[in-house]
């Protein structure tokens, strides 16, 4: 065998074992328990913005926006703007003329102030709005419809019925072959009063609004070996490819 497929094979492989791991996924478990409670995802920024992700999430991303090259990434949640900027600086590196497109309902001005100022600004168009509000997904969906292929990710209000109007309004521009991530159904897994102080918790939250768009909707799957070879990930169920 060509080792180049040999290696690909053995990680593929090595990655199949995972989910019945037992230990391996306990270790996982706790992990994300005591890091979730720490807020560890806090701590790490890109080119300089906090960007409020676990790095294996980080690397996932990456993974996806090499593997699938798209020329537009919509971005619901912009938060200090790292992942803006993290998106923006992949589609610099496709070379591509991609452009990033973020919405949120308060861009605060100091975060505003430091992602315009940035070097992949250049590449960054941003909204602020409500991501439910037809007008707001009429605006996304003008500054997307030059584009061939496109990737979404949600990461805002993180309640069930939110996440699944964004579903339903930004699922549908995700190109075949591409992806719509959905981030923080790990809310679901956790104890209820975890989140106390939040308006969301088991039973409403991103994977509770997964799970009923796929109810109703076949063009997409859930990515199980994405999950699987992250082991820590705060986006279970949340890898969504479009498959037709």
């Amino acid at each position: 065998m060509d080792p180049i497929a040999e290696f690909k094979q053995e990680c593929k492989d090595r990655i199949a074992s995972y989910p019945s791991d037992k230990p391996l996924q306990a270790s996982g478990k706790s992990f994300l328990s005591e890091t979730l409670r720490t807020k560890y995802s806090y701590n790490f920024t890109w080119m300089g913005r906090p960007i409020i992700q676990y790095p294996q999430d980080m690397v996932a991303m990456q993974e996806i926006i090499w593997k699938v090259k798209p020329d537009c990434i919509i971005e619901i949640g912009i938060a200090h703007g790292g992942s803006l900027i993290f998106s923006a600086s992949m589609l610099e590196l496709l070379g591509n003329d991609g452009r990033v497109i973020g919405v949120d309902v308060d861009i605060r001005k100091h975060n505003r102030a430091e992602i315009e100022k940035h070097p992949m600004f250049k590449r960054i168009s941003m909204i602020e709005g409500s991501s439910v509000d037809d007008a707001v997904a009429a605006q996304v969906r003008n500054l997307a419809k030059t584009h061939k292929t496109i990737l979404v990710s949600l990461d805002s209000d993180h309640t069930h019925a939110h996440v699944l109007r964004e579903l339903q309004l930004y699922a549908p521009l995700v190109s075949v072959g591409s992806y719509c991530v959905v981030f923080d159904g790990i809310i679901e897994d956790m104890p209820d009063g975890f989140y106390a102080d939040r308006r969301w918790g088991p039973g409403n939250n991103p994977k509770t609004a997964v799970w009923e768009y796929m109810k109703t909707n076949d063009s997409f799957e859930i990515d199980t070996e994405i999950e699987a070879k992250l082991v820590v990930t705060a986006a279970p169920s949340g890898y969504l490819k479009r498959i037709k």
